[in-house]
């Protein structure tokens, strides 16, 4: 498994926090990348509470990549989260910066997909979709893509165009397996059936919204007791298998390369 992307199509439905709780409870190496156009590092802020404070991130992988330089200078952006097998890529400082990061979105992607053989695996973390300066690239050469949502009316309204959206996109590049849904609080009020059917989009995989242990992740909160087999840290080592059987899935679809033709 290689490159997996998180993102929102309105509100505020966890992405931040899913994606790093699926990145310290993953079963290999992991890159986790903020590539949030709006700016600030909420990891680095909340998790890791101000007590790290890296010297590059995107915008320096960006300038990094017109001196020819790409990958030398993602080995230098990223940073270890002490005790785990989790590297962080921090993001933007300034939402002011997001757009110089257009022309940086598709040969990063290149990188990303490459650290596979490395044995690392990706989860981007791509923030609200649209937004100036968005990785758009990102998503549609991701091994998946899931749109995180919760199951309420409201937010299953502001998702629903962009469901459409990006629907037809992966089917125009032949990659319609490549695009799932990740439910954040499965049943308030709706179960996965009924989300699938109002997006049209199958639903990968499901995170319990349990709030107390979300802050760990969200704000760097102290872990409630028993922290390591709470609601929330089952349903992520859950989704995280949900998510390895999804692209297996979506893997065995694609085209066998021709005989003599590299892939």
């Amino acid at each position: 498994m290689a490159l997996i992307v998180l993102t929102s199509a309105s509100g505020s439905p966890g992405v931040t926090a899913t994606a790093l709780g699926l990145a310290l409870t993953w079963a290999r190496p992991v890159l986790l990348v903020e590539a949030d156009p709006t700016g600030g590092s909420s990891i680095l802020a909340g998790y890791l509470r101000g007590r790290t404070a890296p010297t590059d991130s995107l915008i320096e992988l960006a300038l990094a990549h017109r001196e020819g330089r790409l990958g030398e200078a993602l080995a230098q952006a990223t940073i270890g989260i002490e005790g785990t097998e989790v590297s962080l890529l921090p993001g933007t400082r300034s939402h002011t910066q997001a757009r110089a990061l257009a022309p940086l979105w598709q040969p990063l992607t290149a990188v990303l997909k490459g650290l596979e053989r490395t044995g690392q695996d990706v989860i981007v973390d791509a923030g609200r979709l649209g937004l100036a300066g968005w990785p758009e690239p990102l998503l549609y050469a991701a091994d998946l893509c899931l749109i995180t949502t919760r199951s309420d009316l409201v937010s299953l309204s502001g998702a629903r165009s962009w469901a459409e959206t990006l629907r037809a996109g992966f089917e125009s590049v032949g990659g319609a397996s490549s695009l799932g849904l990740l439910m954040v609080g499965q049943g308030e009020p709706y179960g996965p059936r009924e989300v699938r059917k109002v997006l049209q989009v199958p639903v990968t995989a499901t995170v319990a919204w349990d709030e107390p242990a979300a802050r760990v992740f969200a704000k760097g909160g102290p872990a409630p007791r028993r922290f390591d087999s709470c609601v929330l840290v089952r349903s992520l080592k859950a989704a995280r298998a949900g998510i390895e059987t999804a692209v297996a899935a979506g893997r065995a679809e694609l085209p066998a390369p021709a005989a003599g033709r590299p892939m």
